[in-house]
C-alpha cells in the first residue's frame, strides 16, 4: 500500500507549539540550530540502527528507514534553500514533492547504515551554514513556491520542527530532551 501524500501547510508551527510532537518555535533561536541539528542527527543514527528499521508500523506509514531517508533529504534541501537565501535577494524555492522523491529514490531499498552516514553528513553541512548566520543575515528572506515567506531564522525553525516531528513519528526523542 502506498503512503498518503502529506499536503498540509505546516507553516503554522512558526507561530505556536505543535500539539503532536511538542515542538515550541520560541524555545530556541538561530544560534541554537547548529547544536540541535547535530543532536537530532545523532538520534536519527540510533533510529537507523534499530533491527526493525525496514518495518512499516502500518501499510500506509513510512518505516524508520523511509523517515530517515526523508530527513536526510530534508537536511539537503534546507541547506540548498539556506544557501540561496544567503547568496541571493529573496529567492523563490523550487517546489519539492517529497512523496515523488521517496518513490524515485526507492527509500525502502536503501541501506540504513549508508543513510545514517549521509544523514549525519547532510545535517553537518546545514548546521555549519546555520553557524555562520549573523545579525546582518538572520532576516534575509526567501519564498516557497506557494508564496510562504521565510527569513533565515524562520526557515531554521521550520526545518528543525520537521526533523523533531519525524523523530516523534518514529517514537524517538532528540538527545537534548532525554534524561
Amino acid at each position: 500500500m502506498s503512503i498518503t501524500p502529506d499536503i498540509k501547510d505546516w507553516t503554522w508551527v512558526l507561530e505556536r507549539p505543535c500539539p503532536e510532537c511538542g515542538f515550541e518555535p520560541a524555545a530556541q533561536g538561530i544560534g541554537d540550530l547548529p547544536r540541535l541539528v547535530h543532536d537530532t542527527a545523532m538520534t536519527w543514527s540510533e533510529v537507523l540502527a534499530r533491527p526493525s528499521v525496514r518495518e512499516r508500523p502500518a501499510p500506509d506509514v513510512w518505516s524508520d528507514l523511509e523517515y530517515g531517508c526523508h530527513v536526510r533529504d530534508v537536511h539537503r534541501l534546507f541547506a540548498q534553500r539556506l544557501r540561496l537565501m544567503l547568496d541571493e535577494d529573496v529567492p523563490t524555492f523550487a517546489n519539492w514533492d517529497q512523496d515523488a522523491t521517496a518513490l524515485e529514490s526507492d527509500y525502502p531499498a536503501q541501506d540504513p547504515g549508508t543513510v545514517a552516514v549521509e544523514l549525519i553528513e547532510a545535517a553537518g553541512t546545514v548546521a555549519g551554514t546555520y553557524a555562520t548566520i549573523t545579525d546582518a543575515t538572520r532576516d534575509r528572506r526567501g519564498l516557497r513556491s506557494n508564496g510562504s515567506e521565510f527569513t533565515v531564522e524562520t526557515l531554521g525553525s521550520y526545518h528543525l520542527h520537521d526533523v523533531v516531528h519525524h523523530l516523534h513519528d518514529v517514537h524517538a526523542a532528540p538527545a537534548r530532551t532525554r534524561s
